[in-house]
This record gives C-alpha cells, structure tokens and sequence, in this order.
C-alpha cells in the first residue's frame, strides 16, 4: 500500500479495516445518514454483509481513517461489480467533514477502481452517494461522474400478527427447497429484469454465491409464488439485527397487474413480524420499469431517504 497519509489533514491517518473494525465503521456509516435528517437505514449490518461478499478483499478493496485517538471517523470501499464496471461508496461522520477527507477517500477509491480494470476496453467506475448530500455530489461532478439512477429506501414498521391476506385468485405461495428451487428462482428474475439492464441478477453461479455466502442468509424468508406448479414470482428476503430486508421481488411480465407482487410481499411481512422483526425495508429504482414503487406503497411502504448512483468512464484521466 502507497503511504499518502500525508495528503490527509494533520492528525488523520489511514489503514484497511479489520473484522473488530465493524461497528465502528457501522456507526459512521449511520451517523452520515442522521445528518440528513434520515432515519437510518444502513449500518453494522449492511456493512457486514458486504464484507462477506466473496469477491471483496478487505485488505486492498476498503480504508478507514481514523483521528488522532484512533477513533474511525470515515470509511470508504470499492468492489468490482460487474466485469466492466467498479462500484463504490463512502462516509465520513459529520463531526470531520469539510477537512479534505471525504476527497482523499474519493482519490484512493479511484485509482484502485482503475487497478481493478485496467485490462477492461471500456471500463466504467460507479460511486453511492446520499441523495442528500449536495456536497458530495458536486465533488463527484467535478471529478467527470453524472448521476445515472435515483433509488428509495422504504420501509414498513410491522406490528404482529400480520395479516398476510389472502393470495391472487389461482396463484400459489409457497417457501422454496433450496436444494430443488433456486433455479428456478434465478430463471424468474432474469426473465423479469430482462429489459432492466441496471438491475439484473449475476449470471447462476455467481449469483447463487452471493446470495448464499452472506452472514444474513436465510433461504426460510424466500417465497415462490406459481401458477398451476409453474413459478412466475419470487421474493428473496434476509434478516438481520437491523430489521428485515426484501433482497429481490419479481413478477413475470405475462402474471404482473393482479396483485401477486402485493400478495408476496404480505407474505413476507407476515413472517417477519411472527419472528419479531419490527420494520423491513427494500431498495428501490425510484424509475424501476416494472411500477415496484407503486407496488410497495400500496402494502404500507414509506420512502424514508434515497441515495443517488453516479457514474464516468475510466478511460483517460479526469
């Protein structure tokens, strides 16, 4: 590793994170977002699941900078998403922003995104960003990155019992076999995302390893929804000590318009709330094809803060 600490404000130093670093980096991850005044959405247990990730070397793919105590105050990543994109984000805490960190981040992320593809014809590097963070924004629109896609966080506080309701008329809800029926899954969300080019699934192999190597997995939370024993709906979900999440829903093209998102995602609330989970949440495309948006609004799904993705090609310098 380059030592460049000294491009960082005096009394700042950087190292890669260790395992025992995860709720300190947690902490900063969520004290960015309060600063906007957004109810958190991401902390330990986001940042956990992206360190599972097999893909992600913690050692080279991620920085904490830490204060003059060794308290970790800012914290950025970057991950080779797919084989011609790097996708990345950050965060420092609000009580050490506007002192050059968040551009020193921003500056190691770049050149090891650029690393990560440097044998790539056409490479394109991605930065997350809090839609409420004008600042950052127009660091990253100095540096050449366009906003491409807007995306909610929403959210359900559940109160048990749930009444999941009843299902769409000939449509089946079951759990899914992990053993028999995650082909099956993959088959409907490739279908169904199809025409969605910025959000996909991975190709079988390397989505199964994602999607099962995390620490929150838990394939009991995954629903299929059928059609005379056909499935045409999934609904992939985790849990973790921050609540529930809704990892993916789908719907194929051919079943959508009679409530079967709706009825999944009931289904799912349900379960949650029979195990104690009090709020989930999903990741949305705030422009997603399929009308999802509508669809959680009209479950009992509120937006409680967005976050923007940005993009520039790695070709040339900036």
């Amino acid at each position: 590793m380059i030592d460049d600490s000294t491009d960082l404000p005096v009394g700042y130093g950087f190292r890669a994170p260790m395992p025992d670093d995860l709720d300190a980096v947690g902490d900063v991850v969520a004290a960015d977002q309060r600063e906007g005044a957004e109810e958190p959405v991401l902390d330990t247990e986001f940042v956990r699941q992206v360190w599972s990730r097999p893909d992600f070397d913690l050692a080279a793919d991620a920085w904490v900078v830490t204060d003059g105590t060794g308290a970790i105050v800012a914290y950025g990543q970057v991950r080779r998403e797919e084989p011609d994109i790097v996708g990345s984000w950050g965060a420092v805490h609000p009580a050490h922003r506007d002192r050059g960190i968040g551009t020193w981040l921003l500056d190691r992320i770049e050149a090891r995104a650029s690393l990560l593809l440097a044998d790539v014809p056409a490479p394109r590097f991605r930065h997350s960003v809090n839609a409420a963070d004008p600042a950052v924004a127009a660091m990253l629109a100095r540096r050449g990155l366009r906003p491409i896609r807007h995306f909610w966080h929403m959210q359900i506080d559940l109160t048990p019992p749930f009444d999941p309701g009843a299902s769409s008329e000939g449509i089946e809800i079951v759990g899914i076999d992990a053993g028999v029926d995650l082909r099956a899954v993959h088959a409907v969300l490739e279908d169904a995302f199809a025409d969605d080019p910025g959000d996909h699934p991975a190709p079988f192999d390397r989505w199964i390893e994602e999607e099962t190597g995390g620490p929150n997995h838990d394939p009991t939370l995954w629903l299929l929804a059928r059609d005379g024993g056909v499935a045409i709906g999934v609904l992939a979900a985790s849990a973790g000590d921050d609540g529930g999440w809704v990892d993916w829903l789908a719907v194929l093209a051919s079943h959508r318009g009679r409530g079967i998102g709706a009825s999944l995602l009931r289904r799912s609330f349900a379960s949650f709330a029979a195990r104690g989970v009090r709020r989930v949440m999903v990741s949305v495309d705030a422009e997603n094809l399929t009308g999802a948006t509508a669809v959680y609004e009209r479950v009992g799904m509120r937006v409680v803060n967005g976050w923007d993705l940005w993009e520039r090609s790695l070709v040339g310098s900036r």
